[in-house]
């Protein structure tokens, strides 16, 4: 009782105190495959061996995903590893050939993820992001005040898409799954933004098939060729 009243009261400030845009995406997530799937697709394709998973949460995706190798770092429940992923990478000297973050979901966190990732990955590898694509401004409240709770991720994949060295896409698939290929940038994201913690839920709204670099599952191999 005491938590739902925190709950409404944080909600209550946020009318005030927030961003007020409330327009919304219409993804429906259950017409598109899983995350598991999309992962368990690449390592197939690519004949992977290695992989390592960033937040497991009870197992949901770790126990779905068959690989000769892989290894799963939760600070709570799941995985193999019972660390944050800061103490993992600090201590772990491992190569992977496909890392995939699904942890604390905030901008600073995630961004702090995928570089420790790509000193991680093997030449060829492949990094994926969970909830890169919130639906509505609640699911991206930082901290969180919803029932399904992306974070601010999607701010993340937005700076990674200015780099010239990394390919950045989104897949359109359960909650939006980043993707970043240690390649030149085939679709370098031109942008003044200097800040991108700043970004607003609006800015991520009107733009973020710019912002996101969509494909669409079917669309995947060609991609990661």
């Amino acid at each position: 009782m005491k938590s739902k009243y925190f709950f409404f009261i944080k909600r209550f400030l946020y009318y005030f105190y927030g961003e007020k845009f409330y327009k919304r995406l219409s993804y429906n997530w259950s017409n598109y495959p899983s995350r598991f799937q999309i992962i368990q697709k690449i390592i197939d394709f690519k004949k992977y061996n290695s992989y390592l998973e960033i937040g497991c949460d009870q197992n949901k995706n770790f126990s779905n995903i068959t690989i000769n190798k892989k290894i799963g770092v939760d600070p709570n429940s799941g995985g193999t590893h019972r660390m944050t992923s800061d103490s993992f990478f600090e201590k772990s000297k491992s190569k992977f050939d496909i890392i995939f973050i699904d942890g604390l979901h905030t901008y600073e966190q995630v961004k702090k993820d995928i570089e420790n990732s790509l000193n991680a990955l093997n030449p060829k590898g492949i990094i994926l992001i969970h909830d890169c694509l919130p639906k509505k401004i609640w699911n991206q409240i930082v901290p969180r005040l919803y029932g399904h709770w992306n974070g601010d991720v999607w701010k993340a994949l937005v700076e990674f898409r200015t780099y010239k060295d990394l390919d950045t896409y989104t897949c359109v698939a359960d909650h939006g799954i980043g993707i970043i290929i240690k390649r030149p940038n085939r679709s370098i994201l031109e942008t003044k933004i200097k800040n991108f913690k700043k970004l607003k839920f609006k800015d991520y709204f009107t733009n973020h098939e710019k912002f996101m670099n969509l494909v669409q599952s079917e669309n995947l191999i060609e991609i990661i060729r």
